[in-house]
Formats: structure tokens, sequence, C-alpha cells
């Protein structure tokens, strides 16, 4: 059978990222001392227990943490630029999360003008709304973010999306971006939106495509907000990378603006349904993409236009996602129950014995050992017990994907409709039972912890802690689904949990975004670890260079 034009176009860029994947002849590379490198690795295995994150996000979240401490010396320093890439590039290496000797040199340069280039963005921007002194230099007074929660939010999410392009010149994601291409051009195609949303303006028509831009994203590859502000900007404005001097002024006069559409954009009402048409057919293009990643693309080309080699390669990679899912809901389950026990005993530390002392409650150890055990082992319990899916689903996303390489007549539709409306008497009757159902359950945690002689702070700080386990532990059961296409059937007790556990998660979602936001303790990290240790391991590099020119000497 004839593959369709977009499925040929998706194997010619697959092309171009196996050609980017071999090395320039004759470029420098960026080495590192191995030693130096392997203490940094080390301690940055330590971090990723400290403030855990799904494997795809470390990386840049390591970068990001970087970016914003090497900005905050740059605050120290009157906003001097010179020579700040490179050691943010070996430190970056250094800490594993890029390849030793794999990365040209002339990279740094990239980055450095990627670097130059948001710190005129935030001093063009600080400039037009403070107009401070005509000198042309950058000093705290005239970066001054302390000032108010939205410039503490605005300052924090441009630095990460400089930190996502910086990502992007080291590790270009061309077989990610092509996928995320092929998947747009076909949903386009099958999203149909309910002209009653367009006529209620609901939704502009040029939304659409922005929609379904960012529920892919989120759905095929589970990119994170601040990836998804930087492809936004880059769809909306192709000349982001790049820009000439006359656009980046413009940029940076109008950056409050465009970030501002970008969260409209991000928060609209309408994302949810957008996202669940992605969520459910992505795993045809995960599938699809993991064929193309292996092997000799010419021969899989051809392979490709015979249905039954196709069904063939289809089922060895789903076997092999599916594998590798296991594998990463065991890796989450790890990580996320140490970030909780690690969590709860310095929660004891610092505020619990401390607090029931001040209000003259006592915690023996046996309260002790359960207010660290019960939150860990509920963690374990809500990870391991993630299902995969049945093997019926396999059969459906061989089918889909069928549907998607070959050249058809007939393409399947999924339509947004607008929801229907609820009366005012049946939205209040649904509250009730949904506020019910938090009383119960919130009730009930609170007579247990009472009944075996926790302190008031105590329950309270459990109540809290159980509610973010809850939200963890749906977030990585979502993550499980992530190969799912068949209907979910839930029966009663499932009805049930959802009365009874579902207001208590959303209150660990609530509390979890502001977390984020406003991470004190990981501040505090940052602050009396991270930069010392950063120091340190630089320390020890140039000591091990030292050391190696002495030995040179000698011979």
């Amino acid at each position: 059978m004839e593959l369709s034009e977009s499925a040929k176009n998706l194997i010619s860029k697959y092309e171009i990222w196996q050609r980017h994947l071999k090395p320039e002849e004759g470029a420098s590379t960026i080495h590192v001392d191995e030693v130096a490198s392997k203490v940094a690795a080390f301690y940055e295995q330590i971090r990723t227990i400290i403030d855990w994150k799904e494997e795809h996000l470390m990386r840049r979240s390591a970068v990001i943490r970087k970016l914003k401490r090497k900005f905050l010396d740059l605050e120290m320093n009157d906003f001097n630029t010179e020579n700040m890439a490179e050691p943010l590039v070996m430190e970056l290496i250094r800490g594993g999360y890029f390849s030793n000797d794999k990365i040209e040199e002339s990279k740094i340069q990239n980055v450095q003008k990627i670097i130059e280039k948001y710190v005129f963005i935030l001093k063009e921007n600080k400039q037009s709304k403070k107009s401070p002194a005509k000198s042309g230099k950058m000093t705290s007074s005239s970066l001054d973010r302390g000032a108010s929660k939205t410039g503490l939010l605005f300052y924090s999410k441009l630095i990460e999306i400089a930190a996502c392009e910086i990502e992007e010149a080291l590790a270009p994601s061309i077989k990610e971006m092509a996928l995320i291409d092929f998947m747009f051009s076909k949903m386009q195609e099958r999203i149909k939106v309910s002209e009653a949303i367009y006529q209620k303006g609901l939704l502009k028509p040029e939304q659409k495509d922005i929609q379904i831009y960012i529920a892919i994203q989120q759905s095929l590859f589970k990119l994170d907000s601040p990836i998804i502000r930087y492809n936004l900007l880059k769809y909306k404005y192709p000349y982001w990378d790049n820009p000439s001097p006359e656009d980046l002024l413009k940029i940076a006069k109008n950056i409050g603006n465009i970030l501002e559409a970008i969260e409209n954009d991000l928060n609209h009402p309408l994302a949810r349904k957008f996202y669940a048409i992605c969520e459910k057919y992505d795993t045809p293009y995960l599938l699809l993409g993991d064929i193309l990643s292996k092997g000799e693309l010419e021969k899989i080309r051809q392979d490709m236009q015979e249905p039954p080699l196709l069904e063939q390669m289809l089922r060895s990679a789903y076997l092999k996602r599916l594998a590798d899912l296991k594998r990463k809901i065991r890796r989450a389950a790890v990580y996320s129950t140490a970030s909780i026990f690690i969590t709860k005993i310095l929660s004891l530390l610092v505020l619990e014995i401390i607090l029931a002392k001040a209000f003259g409650g006592q915690i023996g150890f046996l309260i002790l050992t359960a207010d660290v055990l019960i939150p860990t082992f509920l963690m374990a319990f809500l990870v391991t017990s993630i299902k995969p899916p049945s093997m019926k689903n396999l059969n459906l996303a061989i089918m889909e994907t069928m549907k998607i390489v070959y050249k058809k007549e007939r393409i399947d539709v999924y339509e947004i409709k607008i929801d229907k409306k609820r009366s005012i008497l049946a939205r209040f009757f649904f509250w009730l039972i949904y506020l019910a159902g938090a009383f119960v359950s919130i009730g009930f945690l609170y007579w247990v912890l009472s009944f075996f002689q926790f302190p008031v702070t105590s329950i309270v700080i459990n109540i809290i802690f159980i509610a973010l386990i809850l939200f963890a532990g749906n977030v990585i059961k979502a993550r499980g689904k992530e190969l799912t296409i068949e209907e979910e059937k839930e029966g009663i007790f499932g009805f049930l949990s959802d009365i009874l556990f579902l207001p208590v998660t959303g209150i660990g979602r609530w509390l979890s975004n502001k977390w984020k936001k406003y991470n004190a303790f990981t501040a505090f990290f940052n602050a009396l670890i991270d930069m010392p240790f950063s120091a340190f391991v630089e320390f020890l590099e140039r000591w091990r260079y030292f050391i190696k020119e002495k030995k040179e000497e000698i011979r």
C-alpha cells in the first residue's frame, strides 16, 4: 500500500535527524574531567530524590536550576554576561545531563547568544516599565522583581523559556518535533469543533490549531509548561530563535503581553477536551516514532508499504514500549516513595516535633514511626497498583496506526462538543455531593489519626501529605495509561472512590501547584548546598588539570 504524504515527510525528517547524530569531522568537542564528572553526577542523583521529577524532565529541570543560579550571580555582579555560557555548559556535562566529548565547542557561542538575548529582553522590558537610569547598565535595582508576585512569576517563566532554548541548542529535539508536527497535521484534519462553540464565543476559529498544538505536546511527550511556552513562541513568532535587532527590541517591549497571551492559551477552558482526544490517540504516533528511530530508514520505508510487515514491526515496538513503561513506573515508584519518605522525615524534624511541643502535644516513638511509614506505604501502594493495558489494546493500536500511515479517502473525525447545560439546582446538588465526599474523607482521616493520639498539628500536616500523595499517585497512574486506546471501564468501587478521594486529590493538586511556585526548601537547598558544591566541583576539575600539567613537566 502507498504511504501517505505526511508519513513520507515524517520519514524524511527522521533522515535529517540521523544525519545530525553524526558529529562533524574535525570539529572540537567539549571535554570535562572524568573524576569531577563522577562527583557531580553523584550529587545530581541525590538531587533527583530531593526534587523528583519525571525522567524526561530531569535534564531541563537541571538547566533551569543552574541558569537561575547563574542569573543570580549576574545580578550580584552588575549583570556582566561575558563568558557566562562556558561554565554553564561544562557544569551540565559534569552532571551527566549531556555526553562528554559529544557537544561541539562552537555551541558554547550559541548558548552565549541565547543568554545575551534573554538578558536584553529582561533589561529592555524593565526599562520600559520603570524607566531606570539611561546609563545602559542593568543593576539589581533596575531588575527589581521582589516588589510583586507577578514580577517573580514573569522572571521565572522567562528564565525557564531561556533554559528550554539552551537545551535545544545543545541537544536539538529534531525527531520529537518531527513527530509532533506529524501528529499535528493529522489532528488538524480529524478534530472538528462544534459550530455551537464558535457561535457562543467559547473558542475562536484561529485558536483551534493552537489548542491542538498544545494538547499534542502534553499528550505525546508529556511536555511541561516551560517547553510548551517556548514551542508556542516559535510557532507564533518563527524568527524567535534568531531575531533581527528590530524584532528583538519589539519582543522585549511586548514580552509581558506575549507571555500573557500564551498563558491564556495554556489555560483555555476547552483545553481539556483537546487533550482528552490527543491523549487517547497518541499511541500510534509513539509506536511509529519508535520504529523510525531504529534501523536503516530506507529499508523501513519499504517494509512499511507492506501491511503484514508493518504489523509485525508495530507489535514488536508496542511490546518493547510496554516493557519500558513498566520500568518507568517502577522507577517512579522508587523515586516518588523515597521522595515522600525523605520529605516526611524533614517535616517531622522541622515542623511536627517543634509545633507539637509549642502547642503542648507529645509525639512518641510509635507515632513517629507511623507518621513516616503511613504516607510512604500509601505512595508505594498507589504506584504499584497501576495496571498495564490489555492485549486488546495492542490490536486497536495497530489498526489506528494503519489509518495514519496509508493513504485513505475517508478519515476519522473527533468532534469537540459543547458541554450539556446544567440547571442551577443540578450544579448545586453536584457540588453538595462533592463537598460531602471531601468532608467524609477528611473527617475519617482526622478521626483515625486522633484515635492513635496524633497531635492536632501532626494531623493537619499528615492530611496535607496524604492529599499530595493522592495527587502524585494519580499523575503517575495517568502516565501508566499512555498506551491505552480502549475505553476504560469503571465498576462500583471506582465510582465510590471518586466520590470520596477525588476532592482530596483536588486539594493535593492545588497544594502541589503552590509548592512549585513557592518551594522554599528547594531554594534553601540551592543556596546552602548547590552553589558551594558546584564551586567545589569546578575547583576539583581545575586542580586535576593542574596535577596533569605538573606530571607532564616531570616527563
